[in-house]
Order: C-alpha cells, then sequence, then structure tokens
C-alpha cells in the first residue's frame, strides 16, 4: 500500500511595513498612522508559490499593543524578511547628523527593521533588503551611507528622477566572481531601475560590494558574508515585471526562497518544531527573453574566450 503524502506548506516571507504619519485627509484617517505595502513587492513573493505577511511595527507610543508578543514571536513564525523602500534611512543610525533636514529619515522605521534583521539572522532566516532595506543592511553591520549622491558625490550621474519615478533606469556591473554575478551567468551587466538619493558609502562588517552603477561605481547590491543569508539591492526588483529591457528579477527572489526553504527543512529536525509540514519549493517561472543588451554583451563575452 502506497504510503500517504507528507503534508506539506507553502514559504511564509515576512515584509517589514512602510510608515505614513501624515496620513492625506482624503484617505480618511485623521490623526493617525498608517502601515502598508506595495503590492508589487507582495505579488514578486507570491508568484513564486509563497505567502506574503506584512509584520507590523511597535512605535514608541503603542508599547501596549506588544506587551505580551517581542519581535522573535514574529520571526518564529516566518521563513525569511524582505525590507521595503521607502524613506531615508537616519543619519543618527549610524552615527551622523543630517546634512539637510530632508534627510533627516525614520529613526522609528530604523530600530524596528533593525530589530526584525537582527532576529530573523539570528535564527538562520534569510532577509533580502530593497533600495532602502540595501543600505540598512549595510547600516547594521556598522557601515555609512551618502546622505544625498548627488550632493556627496560630485562625480556621480542621476539616480533618481521625480517625474520619470520607476521608468528612469540604468546599467549596473556585476563583481566577478560574486554571488550574484553567478544568478546572471549570461552577462556582466544588467539594466535595473533607479530611484535612490542616497546610497552605500562605508561598507559594514562582512560585507561585500556584489553590483556598481556602471557609469559612476555608486555601490548598486551588496551581501552579508557571515553566517547566514543576507543581500541587498539598490534597484526594484519587483518593478521589473513585463519590462523587458530590465532584467528579470526572477533569479534573486528563487536564490532567497531556496535558501529559506534549505533553512525552514533544518529546522524539522529541531525537537522543538511545532510545524511538521514540509514546505514547498520555489515555483520557477517560464524564462522571458533576454534584454538585447544583456545578449550583446554575452556574445562579446563568448567571442573573448573564444580568442583566448
Amino acid at each position: 500500500m502506497t504510503p500517504p503524502p507528507e503534508p506539506t506548506r507553502p514559504l511564509r516571507i515576512g515584509i517589514s511595513a512602510r510608515l505614513m504619519y501624515q496620513v492625506p485627509p482624503e484617505l480618511g484617517f485623521r490623526n493617525k498612522t498608517l502601515q502598508y505595502l506595495e503590492q508589487s513587492l507582495a505579488h514578486w513573493i507570491m508568484e513564486h508559490g509563497a505567502v506574503a505577511f506584512m509584520i507590523p511595527a511597535v512605535a514608541e507610543d503603542s508599547r501596549r499593543a506588544a506587551r505580551h508578543l517581542s519581535v522573535f514571536d514574529y520571526v518564529n513564525e516566518l521563513d525569511g524578511l524582505v525590507l521595503q523602500g521607502g524613506a531615508d534611512v537616519a543619519p543618527q543610525s549610524y552615527g551622523e547628523e543630517p546634512l539637510d533636514a530632508r534627510w533627516s529619515g525614520d529613526p522609528v522605521r530604523d530600530r524596528y527593521e533593525l530589530a526584525l534583521l537582527r532576529a530573523f539572522l539570528q535564527q538562520q532566516k534569510p532577509v533580502i533588503g530593497v533600495c532602502r532595506g540595501c543600505q540598512l543592511l549595510n547600516v547594521a553591520f556598522g557601515g555609512t551611507l551618502y546622505q544625498d549622491v548627488q550632493t556627496q558625490c560630485s562625480a556621480a550621474h542621476a539616480h533618481v528622477d521625480p517625474e520619470l519615478y520607476d521608468q528612469f533606469e540604468h546599467e549596473v556591473t556585476f563583481l566577478q566572481n560574486t554571488q550574484l554575478a553567478k544568478l546572471y551567468p549570461t552577462g556582466s551587466r544588467i539594466r535595473v531601475t533607479s530611484i535612490h538619493h542616497q546610497a552605500v558609502h562605508k561598507l559594514g562588517r562582512q560585507i561585500e560590494v556584489e553590483a556598481i552603477s556602471t557609469v559612476d561605481g555608486i555601490v548598486e547590491a551588496i551581501r552579508w558574508t557571515g553566517d547566514g543569508y543576507a543581500r541587498g539591492v539598490q534597484w526594484h526588483p519587483e518593478f521589473h515585471h513585463d519590462r523587458s529591457a530590465l532584467a528579470d528579477s526572477s533569479p534573486i527572489m528563487l536564490d532567497f526562497l531556496n535558501e529559506a526553504r534549505e533553512a525552514a527543512l533544518d529546522r524539522l529536525s529541531d525537537e522543538d518544531c511545532a510545524d511538521r509540514r514540509v514546505p514547498r519549493g520555489p515555483v520557477q517561472l517560464p524564462v522571458a527573453p533576454a534584454p538585447a543588451d544583456v545578449k550583446k554583451d554575452a556574445k562579446k563575452d563568448t567571442k573573448a574566450a573564444a580568442k583566448a
């Protein structure tokens, strides 16, 4: 008699919340703080077969809400963390003062996300930081940021355009032999969205650069090399959907979800593991045609290798 199949479950991925303190009157939440996520980020996770959950923040004026819970109660229920983009990281979070009042950032959100990040890594659960999340990853390990790229890096090209928003894009180059470069084996450069005026400056401990802006060398992707999985990308992979000129975002999410599944499988052997269902692997999407510039780059690499 064939034994019944083992019960399975989807991977459960937490997303840090964005915080809105000054809510437009037309939304109908007078004097309230909103916590929210941008749907493209949730869809990026969900289209690969994982379930997305927003993790509420606990601010200084809401201690009552957390009397019976700790950050670890959330982390215990989830398999991985994605840090959203959004407001600037506060300069005080990396030992500086704002050079301009506009760049004072959100220290409340910093504290909330730093606690999440450290708790996930402590439990050997993977983390991806997107845009602001990439910057926060560097700060978490003692690194610093350019508070404003145009002000502090005179040779830098524009990395943000308020009018074009997610239609503004540029090229990034992978550093050789990095883990990120291995996810994109057909070429050394990809095209990405660019929606940031801040960027990684001094690297944190055990942080390595995986990609830079092709034109000016601004850091565009980093990875923590410690005992765990944490990657940050300065662009927005979740905005690349159906944009053939931009890099496929699937390799980054698949790598993250595969890591989350391996870690979840390892936890099944723990005596105190409360959920014995086998976590399902991520869904591989149909492979889209490579953008023309990537194809050309791959041909150049092939010709160079042939000559060598």
